[in-house]
């Protein structure tokens, strides 16, 4: 019986081992393009994760000018919050999202709100509709629109809104917060957990992060097919 079971674990060990191998095999069999672009397709594919760098882009703002996270020399980090104009949860947090702008933008942590959906699939997100919105709202901070939505699958946004909180630490935008803004998107009076806030005011204190990642609550971003 012993010898049976000790033949059934060196089998089960081989089958595994070759499993392997072969998947190993077939990873680079498909690798056909470059080290650097692999790495950029994992990246989006995955989106990032607590405590990765956050590539820079530039982005073409309301007003036409084009806008990367380099433009503000004085920052101490940034929020950025992947939103649109349409959504009934990305309007639900338009206040707070502004309420967050006010607040931290003096103290070093500006937001910059990126638009990721294709105007094709969804037309109330366009560039001027964005512009209307803005002014509206009083926006005071950037709209950027992610034109060939080629950031929001870096980042790994999947919702509207979805936040990401980067901290600059020795020239690197670290990814700290990834989620929603707090615990009640229908109601602000309600929220009894602020995620963002929180976490904002831990990197201040130079404290940790005690909640770093939520699930993101929104509409999903509209890609054309």
């Amino acid at each position: 019986m012993k010898k049976l079971i000790l033949l059934l674990g060196v089998t089960l060990s081989m089958i595994a081992c070759q499993e392997n191998s072969e998947n190993k095999i077939v990873e680079l069999a498909s690798a056909d393009t470059t080290t650097s672009e692999n790495a950029v397709l994992e990246t989006v594919h995955n989106g990032y994760h607590i405590g990765e760098t956050a590539a820079d882009f530039k982005l073409k703002n309301i007003d036409g000018k084009m806008v990367s996270l380099a433009d503000f020399k004085d920052a101490k980090g940034f929020i950025v919050i992947f939103t649109c104009n349409h959504c009934p949860y990305a309007i639900a947090y338009e206040d707070r999202i502004i309420a967050l702008d006010k607040k931290y933008k003096p103290l070093g942590y500006p937001v910059i709100a990126i638009n990721p959906n294709d105007p094709a699939a969804q037309p109330e997100d366009s560039f001027d509709l964005m512009k209307v919105r803005a002014k509206e709202k009083g926006f005071s901070f950037p709209y950027l629109l992610d034109e060939g939505q080629k950031v929001y699958p870096v980042y790994g946004a999947t919702k509207t809104p979805h936040v990401f909180l980067l901290n600059k630490e020795n020239g690197k935008n670290i990814v700290k917060y990834i989620g929603t803004i707090d615990n009640n998107y229908e109601d602000a009076n309600d929220a009894d957990e602020h995620y963002v806030q929180d976490a904002v005011d831990a990197l201040i204190a130079g404290k940790s992060i005690t909640k770093a990642n939520t699930v993101a609550i929104g509409c999903t971003i509209k890609v054309k097919k």
